[in-house]
């Protein structure tokens, strides 16, 4: 597994050109269904628009698509795509939607119309980078617990799922290129007396 960067949430922005309005929304998605879930919330919050252009990236299978949604061929959602390419950006739903004003504006002015509404929505964008952590759980006495959660702290290794019972038992993340980092200083600072369980591996943001 590899990172890569995506949005966190949805964002739209808008402007008017020649009295064409030219909204931009953008979603993080993971898989098809999602795309067509929000393809369908978009043509209901913008009902009766002239055009619906789109571009997606999908990170699994690196799935790419665009579509130009009646405009002239390469006109909508190639300057889209070319926005999310440019940027890296992945596991995103890109539409920018068109309410025709009247004027013409010539395949010149669509392609830098949706190029430009995709890229000033991209500006504003809450980008993250999704990096792959491994999950350890570790359980001991109590005695080790206040001492893992402070050094732990200081190396920026998030713990969760925390349990007090006869022991204390929690999971720890710990980034993909930092296992081996992690494994020999906790096997020094315990003298071995615990051992990290690895319970499987997660993608987790971290801003930009």
């Amino acid at each position: 597994m590899k990172s890569y960067k995506t949005i966190s949430k949805m964002i739209t922005w808008e402007q008017v050109i020649e009295k064409s309005r030219f909204i931009g929304i953008a979603y993080h998605v993971t898989n098809l269904e999602e795309v067509e879930e929000k393809l369908e919330e978009v043509r209901q919050l913008y009902p009766n628009a002239r055009h619906y252009c789109y571009a997606y990236r999908l990170h699994e299978g690196r799935l790419e698509k665009s579509t130009d949604d009646g405009e002239p061929q390469g006109t909508g959602g190639k300057p889209i795509m070319d926005i999310l390419q440019y940027r890296e950006i992945w596991d995103i739903l890109l539409v920018v939607v068109r309410y025709f004003g009247g004027i013409l504006l010539g395949t010149g002015g669509l392609t830098r119309a949706y190029g430009g509404t995709s890229r000033q929505l991209m500006d504003e964008a809450p980008i993250v980078k999704l990096v792959p952590h491994i999950i350890y759980e570790i359980e001991g006495g109590y005695e080790w617990y206040e001492p893992l959660k402070y050094w732990l702290k200081k190396f920026s290794w998030d713990i969760d799922n925390e349990e007090f019972m006869a022991t204390v038992k929690f999971q720890v993340y710990i980034p993909n290129e930092e296992k081996e980092k992690f494994l020999n200083w906790f096997a020094d600072f315990t003298e071995q007396r615990i051992q990290p369980r690895e319970c499987g591996m997660i993608m987790r943001g971290e801003k930009i």
